[in-house]
């Protein structure tokens, strides 16, 4: 067993920040903030993503819709699929799971 103390708060500080808690062979985990009003840089991943939602609220856009985001939520996005976050209105985070672990793929 591992507590992955930390995983889910907030941590960016005008911006964009990125945290990676844990990482195994077939997943990693790590907590992804964005600041109210911050520009979201990531680029698609070659992994499958879970992201849930623990703080804050913004807009996720993929090309295949969009839906808002608040404590609670849980999206999927698939590997290679283009996405950001967009209308950041509150500090917002997200745990993030990718399957298999990030960058494996790459």
């Amino acid at each position: 067993m591992r507590i992955l103390n930390g995983a889910g708060r907030h941590t960016a500080a005008g911006g964009a920040h990125w945290a990676q808690h844990l990482r195994v062979a077939d997943l990693s985990c790590g907590t992804y903030s964005l600041s109210r009003g911050a520009d979201d840089p990531q680029q698609p991943h070659t992994e499958d993503e879970l992201y849930v939602c623990t703080t804050g609220r913004a807009t996720l856009v993929t090309p295949s819709g969009s839906a808002e985001l608040s404590p609670g939520s849980v999206a999927f996005v698939p590997a290679r699929e283009e996405h950001r976050f967009a209308s950041v209105t509150e500090d917002f985070t997200v745990l993030v799971i990718f399957g298999p672990a990030v960058g494996t793929r790459a």
